[in-house]
């Protein structure tokens, strides 16, 4: 299980090595995602909280790349944060999220991005429910939720 610790870890050195790398130019990502997907995955945009109706969904599923399809996080993990944004403990895999520090408005952050595809996904935090400690606080936009 992974913790604050390890992912602050992962920040400062190297993330995980992905399963498999996806890589495109610009152009090729606009024509593919909708102009919001775009700005949220590929500009490290973020929606606005509460914009999605996926933070009040907890069915069992699993939740994917909204860019390249590679398996993210699983609803077992997913809790409700009150953020406004979709929220779990845990990845899926070790491996499936990569780890940034964000120093970006002035706050010091660790940026979640598809290990795959390098598609921004939201941030991470100490501050989510045990055993983790940990709240990905994820924008809907970057994720597809399959049964």
């Amino acid at each position: 299980m992974l913790d604050w610790k390890k992912v602050l870890e992962f920040a400062s050195k190297e993330s995980p090595a992905p399963d498999r790398i996806v890589s495109k130019p610009d152009h090729e990502w606009q024509e593919q995602l909708s102009p919001e997907v775009f700005y949220v995955t590929r500009r490290h945009g973020t929606e606005r909280p509460f914009s999605s109706s996926m933070c009040e969904r907890f069915e069992p599923g699993q939740y994917h790349c909204a860019c390249c399809d590679s398996l993210l996080f699983d609803a077992h993990q997913k809790f409700d944060s009150g953020s406004g944004w979709p929220s779990f403990t845990q990845p899926a895999k070790l491996n499936a999220i990569s780890y940034h520090s964000d120093d970006s408005h002035g706050m010091q952050r660790i940026e979640t991005l598809c290990n795959c595809c390098d598609a921004h996904l939201g941030h991470v935090f100490p501050d989510g429910p045990p055993p983790s400690g940990l709240r990905y606080c994820i924008n809907a936009l970057a994720l597809i939720r399959k049964n």
